[in-house]
């Protein structure tokens, strides 16, 4: 696949390829010859009913499996072989469908957890705490007490993580991501659970994430609403190929699309 130039969205330059990817599990195949370009700013909708393949290429994306064949390219360069904490590093961050905080940590924790990717310090600084450690240090918790007032989480800072509302918790984990300052950020099913007033305030709060942090998103979920309320354009999946990527308004009258989600049936709402 050739870097994107000009998408028909209005975006320049490829941030993320996926070429001819596949993901096999024996004779099963999870994800097959599936090939797309996500453009630097971009929010995308990642969809497809149950088993589609979406988390598989999240995991894919990620380094937590490894393709069977094809490659994938972040800023141009292959991530395929390398680890989850390398690819972490190099800018992609991800959230979960079940949300991950660590249960012992307070939200100032969980989210300092991750800033601490970013710390360039060696083992001598660590040891002797000179000013190169406590420059990093203070600039990461600078860090993490300002992802926390953007996210309204100031209040919560000492309180364990996994105390908070449900909502709040989605907060906390999206902050975490931005503490390693990605420029790819994969939502994987952030509305699971939510009731209508949490997933209209997850509207809101990915709408101001990417404004505020120019990220690229990638988002996989089920709500079309959401998706639909968000997304400039969306990539769809079925049984682990490729079936459609388009605007929101041709993607909700696709009939391959409407005839996938049958017995499930697609519900877009106008």
């Amino acid at each position: 696949m050739a870097p994107l130039e000009t998408s028909i969205f209005g975006f320049m330059s490829a941030l993320l390829e996926i070429d001819h990817c596949s993901l096999r599990f024996g004779g099963i195949a999870a994800v097959e010859d599936v090939s797309f370009s996500i453009a630097e700013g971009e929010l995308t909708g990642l969809i497809g009913p149950n088993g589609a393949g979406k988390t598989s290429l999240f995991n894919l994306i990620t380094g937590v499996y490894q393709p069977t064949s094809g490659s994938i390219r972040f800023e141009g360069r292959d991530t395929v072989g390398e680890r989850p904490s390398r690819i972490t590093a190099r800018g992609i961050a991800r959230t979960f469908q079940n949300i991950r905080l660590f249960s012992s940590q307070t939200v100032h924790e969980n989210v300092q957890t991750a800033a601490n990717v970013k710390l360039r310090y060696g083992f001598a600084h660590a040891l002797t705490r000179g000013p190169v450690f406590r420059r990093q240090e203070e600039e990461v918790r600078e860090d993490v007490t300002r992802l926390l007032e953007l996210f309204g989480l100031s209040r919560y800072a000492a309180d364990r993580a996994t105390d908070l509302s449900y909502g709040d918790q989605r907060r906390v984990e999206i902050a975490r991501a931005l503490a390693t300052k990605p420029r790819l950020l994969l939502l994987d099913e952030p509305a699971a659970g939510m009731n209508p007033q949490e997933k209209k305030d997850l509207m809101e709060l990915i709408r101001f994430t990417q404004a505020k942090f120019g990220v690229t998103i990638l988002l996989v979920e089920h709500d079309m609403r959401l998706v639909m309320g968000v997304c400039r354009r969306i990539v769809v999946l079925d049984q682990g190929q490729l079936l459609a990527d388009d605007e929101p308004a041709v993607i909700r009258r696709h009939p391959d699309v409407i005839r996938a989600y049958l017995g499930g049936t697609l519900h877009v709402p106008a």
